[in-house]
């Protein structure tokens, strides 16, 4: 099946279906970051269903633009949207999985490489700009490090996973947190440009002696590698399932609205430095209640029967508790015209 069936167009009309269609395709835009695991999920829920959703990965700024404009059915970013916004909005936000941010590079014969968040900082501040620079080669005795000049990659569009990876980095960085400072889309001093977590992990394959940043399930696919983070207890750790679970154990989901928590530089022997939860945005109050009610029925079946093909993925499924407190807060806070839940649990 092709998931992504078709492009969603600012101002295209999404079509509504009656309550009696033995069909309902949902569609959604946004995050690139879980793509791969919500096309898995789409494949799945068509299979068992005969429902299509249909999503286009174009960055979580777009995704926040589609849902504003009321083009698509669901809105997705890795960058939470703050209560105020929320408010203001209309929207609802809850988390969909979890999963973790990594460096990528490409330095032929290097092997697995060892950073820390301070020099990873001062790489894309462009202050380290050779592979055998004394702050890279500190944290990797023994391993040959070429006199090659580093290519930064990041993201040329707005991104969720942007702002998660220089949210990092502002919490490690005086120098960053001064300068470039933490967003989805910042003022990058070197480097190119590569559009979504697919152009990243491309650009990365092809320039040699580059690095970039990506979401942890692109570089396992694009099988590039990986570097080891230094995290806040000291600890160099590699990104997998347990240590993005360690990262995410202390979260008070509760406490911040919308359920925006920051997963970033946890304190944790195991934890890996830059996990995030991913988020889906639906309106409160929707023009289209039954599309609004498709959508939350495919997360909902997601949320019981994707945890095994999220693990597959080298995402982290959201804890039983949480996606029951999500559950909960569809029901009550999002409505039909007659003030009805549109989700029954």
């Amino acid at each position: 099946m092709k998931i992504m069936s078709y492009a969603i167009a600012a101002g295209l009309a999404v079509a509504s279906l009656t309550t009696t269609a033995t069909a309902a395709d949902i569609t959604g835009a946004g995050a690139t970051f879980p793509f791969p695991i919500y096309a898995k999920w789409a494949e799945a829920y068509y299979k068992e269903t005969g429902n299509r959703m249909n999503y286009q990965s174009i960055g979580s700024s777009g995704g926040v633009r589609q849902i504003r404009a009321k083009t698509v059915d669901f809105g997705a970013t890795d960058a939470p949207l703050k209560g105020e916004e929320l408010q203001k909005d209309g929207f609802v936000q809850f988390p969909a999985v979890m999963g973790g941010v990594v460096a990528v590079y490409n330095v032929q014969g290097a092997g697995q490489l060892k950073l820390t968040g301070e020099v990873l900082a001062d790489i894309f501040n462009g202050k380290v700009s050779k592979w055998n620079d004394p702050k890279i080669a500190q944290a990797n005795q023994g391993v040959t490090l070429p006199n090659a000049s580093i290519t930064p990659v990041y993201r040329s569009d707005g991104s969720g996973t942007t702002s998660v990876f220089t949210t990092y980095l502002s919490q490690v960085s005086e120098g960053w947190k001064s300068g470039p400072g933490a967003g989805s889309s910042v003022q990058w001093p070197v480097g190119q440009g590569g559009k979504g977590n697919e152009g990243v992990a491309a650009l990365v394959k092809q320039v040699p002696n580059s690095i970039g940043y990506v979401e942890y399930a692109y570089a396992k696919q694009n099988n590039i590698p990986f570097a080891q983070l230094q995290n806040k207890n000291g600890k160099f750790v590699s990104p997998e399932a347990k240590t993005f679970q360690a990262a995410a154990a202390n979260a008070d989901w509760k406490s911040a609205p919308g359920y925006g928590v920051s997963l970033t530089n946890q304190p944790g022997d195991e934890a890996w430095p830059i996990t995030a939860p991913t988020f889906i945005l639906v309106p409160k109050s929707p023009e289209k209640p039954e599309q609004v009610a498709e959508a939350l029925k495919f997360f909902d079946w997601s949320f019981k029967n994707g945890d095994k093909m999220a693990v597959e993925l080298d995402y982290v499924p959201l804890p039983t508790q949480l996606k029951d407190q999500v559950r909960a807060t569809w029901a009550s806070e999002i409505k039909n015209a007659s003030g009805q839940p549109v989700f029954n649990q």
